[in-house]
């Protein structure tokens, strides 16, 4: 008996069946092995859940019931009066559906989502943070958003009898402020990588060619438009991978001026905020002894060309997320690949890597592309949580 062809052979057999009459049935389209392979790489989904290194609370189911809780906590804002899912809404994606966020003052930046951020490399539009954890303590401190201090966020959690309950299970209150209040950082990392984004058309698709058959649901339109994406377009260039981002930063051509004297540094500004940071993984918080986790701090180099740029999102469940861009500039999806079609290359950086281009783009092949964008959304892409302490550290 002949064994069945798999993966990417299989793929090919089924690049060649698209040849024919079914093609015109199924709205499919013929891909090249160079394409297929492309459309391959960013699969299966989900990928393996790693825990962090630099949390010893990833994981911890104690710790993920505490991080819930705090996520949801007012009290722990400066003026106890904003949380953080204030911002990051499971609704929308766990961003907010503001073009800039709201926080105890105006953000000049867009509330990124959550969903999968534990894949992240970088977090923040400039990368000000190493870890899940650590992009948890800059709101908490950030005067526009939370705030807050470690003394406060300390005293929370002392000073109410049932988080002092939940929270004695992970953590050590009789610690010194801040590290109580890294402790609480950790443990709301560790509920933020339970937000995973749920398994969509694009991934039933891609199995399907991965398995040389066809999957008839998938639109006619995203297969054509996955041609442009995989091909000409070049935008697996830097959207690729389990969650379509390579995880760096790029100058896309989006302006960065904020107001009249007021430009946003963007990535230049967040190393600088990284390096300058106590909490970044080359500080005494990294839980991860060997310290092979904190490769990236150690070795980044600020530049001139990293003035203007951004870090490049995920495209999963973009349509929950809207609007887009680091300053929310973009209220629909068409408006962004009709940005990527006109690009100016006159904003562009002169120095550094010239990924971006203008691609000129018909208005079909724009609705084909969004078509592509479109079934990188699951239906269950937004899970409402239900927070509160919970078991024998009930209130009341």
């Amino acid at each position: 008996m002949k064994r069945a062809k798999t993966g990417f052979a299989a793929a090919a057999v089924f690049a060649g069946l698209l040849l024919g009459p079914a093609a015109a049935q199924t709205g499919a389209v013929e891909f090249t092995p160079d394409e297929i392979s492309r459309i391959l790489s960013p699969g299966p989904w989900p990928p393996p859940w790693q825990p962090d290194p630099g949390n010893r609370l990833s994981g911890n189911a104690d710790a993920i019931a505490l991080g819930e809780t705090l996520f949801f906590e007012r009290r722990l804002s400066g003026t106890r009066t904003i949380s953080c899912a204030g911002c990051h809404i499971p609704e929308f994606g766990w961003s907010d559906a503001h073009q800039t966020a709201i926080g105890i003052a105006p953000v000049d930046r867009n509330t990124p989502g959550l969903l999968d951020a534990r894949l992240n490399r970088w977090f923040g539009w400039d990368g000000a943070s190493d870890s899940l954890w650590h992009s948890g303590v800059r709101p908490l401190l950030d005067r526009r958003e939370m705030a807050s201090s470690p003394a406060h966020v300390a005293s929370v959690l002392r000073e109410d009898a049932a988080l002092a309950c939940l929270a004695l299970r992970t953590l050590d209150l009789e610690a010194d402020d801040e590290t109580v209040m890294v402790g609480a950082a950790k443990a709301m990392a560790a509920f933020m990588e339970t937000l995973e984004s749920g398994r969509t058309p694009f991934d039933r698709f891609r199995d399907a060619l991965a398995e040389g058959r066809d999957d008839p649901d998938y639109p006619p339109a995203a297969r054509r438009g996955l041609r442009t994406f995989v091909g000409e377009g070049n935008c697996h260039i830097c959207h690729f991978g389990p969650a379509f981002t390579n995880g760096e930063f790029d100058d896309v051509g989006i302006p960065h001026f904020i107001a009249p004297g007021r430009v946003d540094p963007g990535r230049h500004g967040g190393i600088r905020a990284l390096l300058a940071s106590p909490f970044n993984l080359l500080g005494r918080y990294n839980d991860d002894p060997s310290g092979g986790n904190a490769l990236g701090p150690r070795h980044v180099e600020l530049q001139h060309r990293n003035w203007g740029e951004f870090r490049v999102p995920t495209l999963r469940s973009l349509e929950a997320t809207a609007p887009y861009m680091h300053n929310g500039i973009f209220f629909t999806l068409s408006d962004v690949v009709r940005h990527y079609s006109e690009v100016s290359e006159d904003r562009l950086h002169s120095d550094g890597a010239r990924l971006v281009r203008p691609l000129r783009l018909s208005p079909g092949e724009i609705g084909d592309l969004v078509a592509v964008l479109r079934t990188l959304s699951a239906p269950d892409a937004a899970k409402p949580h239900a927070a509160g302490v919970s078991g024998d550290c009930d209130r009341g």
